[in-house]
């Protein structure tokens, strides 16, 4: 195998499994399962994608690094093996790449600083900071104003 493909595959495999931490993953996982259908990999696959996310996800900080590693290890083998059988070219591989890194680029985007200001004296209700709320609902209760005893 070259240079360019292992390069390819090494680059592939590290923003794949840095994806796998972000909200972009499901788009991530899209891209991944078609360009594997599209090489004709093993459907088996894509649930070994699931699976592998599903570790990075749920190890304990003390190990995160090490299981990160060997899923990307995994996956830098995986597109070798591809490379190497002739199922993807370099071309292929290149565009596999920049839609992910497209993708991590707007996932990192996204990551933004929210800054919000209230003025005006008290609140009386809540107050949310966010970039994105979706099918949020309060139920406030107004506090009565006191009443006044007549004379």
């Amino acid at each position: 195998m070259d240079d360019e493909l292992t390069a390819l595959a090494a680059s592939g495999a590290t923003t794949l499994v840095s994806l796998m931490l972000t909200d972009s993953w499901t788009r991530a996982r899209e891209l991944v399962g078609r360009f594997l259908a599209r090489v004709g990999s093993d459907p088996t696959t894509i649930a070994g994608l699931d699976n592998a996310r599903t570790r990075v996800l749920t190890t304990a900080a003390s190990e995160h690094r090490q299981i990160v590693a060997d899923v990307r290890a995994q996956w830098l083998v995986h597109l070798q093996q591809l490379a190497e059988a002739g199922s993807v070219t370099s071309p292929e591989l290149r565009a596999l790449l920049t839609s992910l890194q497209q993708l991590a680029a707007a996932s990192e985007t996204r990551r933004g600083t929210v800054h919000n200001a209230i003025h005006g004296g008290v609140q009386h209700g809540p107050v949310v900071q966010s970039g994105q709320i979706t099918g949020l609902t309060f139920h406030v209760h107004q506090a009565q104003p006191p009443t006044m005893a007549a004379d």
